[in-house]
């Protein structure tokens, strides 16, 4: 990612608070980025364009980084700087994993909360105008992003903490894939039949679909991610 690329993704980000916190308010920001498919796998984060954008020291933006290299969204190359970083079939599995973990306690969530299943149906909708338009990131925008809602269902700030990093991760794997139209298209109805479930009140129904969904996203990623790494010939 060309560096007026990587300015324009940081433009119009408000300048954060002058406070002991600045860099995890400077990381969260830069984690959505991520999650957003902003900031692409293999993006060099520039210190100078960073500490610009946000109006916070270089010292601040480099505690920052490595808030992210914890959390294994960024990585530091030796003498070359920092870079979004470019994930592998071993990482996705151990996403996957967490996945199947959490999410499963947002459709219990879910079930009792009105106001998350209408968001939730929102995001289906919003998946559907971008497949329209053919807006492929959006509709991955907006698959992540029901995911999101399901899991702040469950009303824990830590665990919703947690699921943003695993989000942003996603989103770096999904990022590496090529066929953005055939990654994001069939789920879609898999999102609006989770939907349609948790409406139904199909608790069995809507955990069955849940962990389809992982089976077949989980082997769809890895199998490209595969085929990228095989040698041609």
């Amino acid at each position: 990612m060309v560096t007026a690329e990587v300015d324009n993704a940081l433009s119009g980000l408000p300048a954060l608070p002058k406070r002991a916190s600045t860099a995890e308010y400077a990381a969260e920001t830069l984690r959505r980025q991520i999650a957003d498919g902003k900031l692409p796998p293999g993006t060099k984060l520039g210190e100078e364009a960073v500490s610009a954008a946000f109006s916070i020291s270089r010292n601040t933006v480099r505690e920052a980084f490595r808030l992210l290299a914890h959390e294994h969204l960024v990585e530091h190359a030796l003498h070359r700087g920092v870079y979004v970083r470019t994930l592998t079939a071993d990482d996705v599995r151990a996403l996957y994993v967490t996945r199947r973990l959490v999410q499963p306690l947002g459709v219990d969530a879910a079930l009792r909360d009105a106001g998350c299943r209408a968001a939730l149906s929102e995001r289906v909708a919003a998946a559907v105008a971008a497949a329209e338009r053919e807006d492929w990131d959006a509709v991955g925008t907006a698959d992540i992003d029901f995911h999101r809602v399901l899991v702040a269902a469950c009303g824990s700030a830590h665990i919703t903490a947690m699921f943003e990093q695993v989000l942003a991760e996603l989103r770096l794997a999904f990022l590496q894939l090529p066929d953005r139209r055939t990654l994001h298209l069939p789920y879609i109805d898999r999102n609006r039949r989770i939907a349609e479930l948790l409406e139904a009140g199909d608790r069995a129904g809507a955990l069955a679909e849940l962990t389809a969904y992982f089976d077949t996203a989980e082997e769809h990623v890895l199998r490209v991610l595969d085929e990228a790494a095989t040698p041609a010939g």
